[in-house]
């Protein structure tokens, strides 16, 4: 008889013959599975200059200041966890596996582990990842921050990630991927689970700084309750080889809201697979997925799906495109899908170029070519982000000013 571990190994391995049903292929054979240990760092100044700036562009900040927790994994260890403030947990995942007996109700369940190879792999491979909860009634006084960094080539980066917002508890989060300067390929998977409960409100921004040899496969889902909130801001604005990530968010409970922005920009030879999907399963729940993409001759689908399955929602989506240069493309595939008369549903979607006459306009008022161009683009990636902190506005706006200098 199987133990319950070898029926998820078989599981897994059945799903790992799956090839995904989106985007680019890869072949997971090609990436090394080990490396050598990194020490652990209780001291955060004790990162070399190259790691925290490395870091720092993926909206790291490793002086903590205005940071109510830390945590970062280099490779295949976790090399620092921290919190500063009571009521909000940051740990390893494995710990958090060893020191809470309740912990299995939430283990792949948002995710299943056989939805493709690569959760199949994750389940397999799994390196650790980090776990954050905000106790009930909880408030983050400032945004906890993860960062997941690659200093290996060639390196399979397996993780997987659990965030739970207890009853009418409050979470901001800034997680930020990276790669050091001299490695040139890798594979980054991230299975990431979120759970928030009556009245809890998680704000999750993900800033990711790779480079464009690594290829990217993110798996994350949400369970939003009665009265909860989910914001997504996904910030991807520098050179990456493949990417593909498809969120899902379940609304549950009655009055649940999720929302998703992301502000993708693609280089030659990038390619880009982005989307959002939310299931409307409860009365009054509101969805909105917002992407704004621009390509300087790489590749982007910009996905969106929305699924009423109760009278009484409303949900949007919008997808807005600028194409750069002739070599770029974007293809943005929206969908609705209502299931009961009482449903309201509504989606907009726009690719183009800059407009001749915008940029002749500023430039009749003394700006130059260059700077009329940057003053669009900039007021095209602006997304407006309702409840955003302070702290995270401010690391999305450098993270546009820091691409918009090479986009340009």
């Amino acid at each position: 008889m199987q133990t319950q571990k070898e029926e998820k190994e078989a599981l897994a391995k059945e799903a790992s013959d799956k090839v995904s049903t989106y985007g680019t292929d890869i072949d997971l054979e090609a990436f090394s599975a080990e490396t050598d240990p990194h020490p652990y760092q209780e001291d955060l100044s004790a990162f070399s200059q190259t790691e925290q700036s490395q870091m720092l562009k993926a909206g790291v900040e490793l002086t903590a200041k205005n940071r109510s927790g830390t945590f970062i994994q280099k490779d295949l260890s976790v090399v620092h966890a921290s919190t500063s403030q009571d009521g909000i947990e940051v740990m390893d995942i494995e710990e958090a596996l060893e020191k809470y007996d309740w912990f299995h109700q939430y283990w792949w369940k948002a995710v299943p582990v056989d939805m493709d190879k690569y959760t199949a792999r994750a389940e397999l491979h799994q390196e650790h990842g980090y776990f954050i909860r905000s106790l009930p009634g909880t408030s983050s006084i400032y945004p906890v921050q993860a960062c997941l960094y690659m200093e290996e080539d060639n390196l399979a980066q397996d993780v997987h990630n659990v965030i739970i917002a207890e009853r009418g508890s409050e979470l901001h989060i800034i997680t930020g991927c990276a790669t050091a300067p001299h490695v040139k390929s890798g594979l980054h998977l991230g299975v990431s689970e979120f759970y928030i409960k009556k009245g809890a409100k998680i704000t999750f921004t993900m800033i990711h700084n790779w480079v464009e040899g690594v290829a990217v496969r993110p798996r994350s889902a949400t369970i939003v309750e009665e009265g909860g909130l989910f914001i997504s801001n996904y910030v991807c604005m520098q050179p990456v080889g493949t990417l593909q990530t498809y969120p899902v968010a379940y609304l549950v409970g009655e009055g649940a809201t999720a929302r998703f922005n992301s502000i993708l920009v693609a280089t030659s030879g990038s390619v880009m697979d982005v989307g959002a999907r939310v299931y409307l399963k409860s009365k009054g729940t509101r969805s909105e997925i917002i992407s704004r993409a621009i390509t300087t001759g790489g590749k982007i689908i910009a996905r969106g799906h929305i699924i009423g399955e109760v009278p009484g929602i409303k949900a949007h989506l919008e997808c807005k495109g600028l194409i750069l240069t002739d070599e770029g493309m974007i293809h943005a595939v929206p969908e609705l899908e209502g299931h009961r008369k009482d449903v309201d549903l509504s989606h907009e979607a726009a690719v183009g170029k800059i407009a001749q006459e915008e940029i002749e306009y500023l430039m009749a008022r003394g700006l130059s070519q260059e700077e009329a161009t940057a003053t669009i683009v900039r007021g095209f990636l602006n997304v407006d982000i309702e409840g955003l902190p302070p702290e995270l506005k401010a690391e999305m706006d450098r993270a546009v000013e820091v691409s918009e200098k090479s986009l340009l």
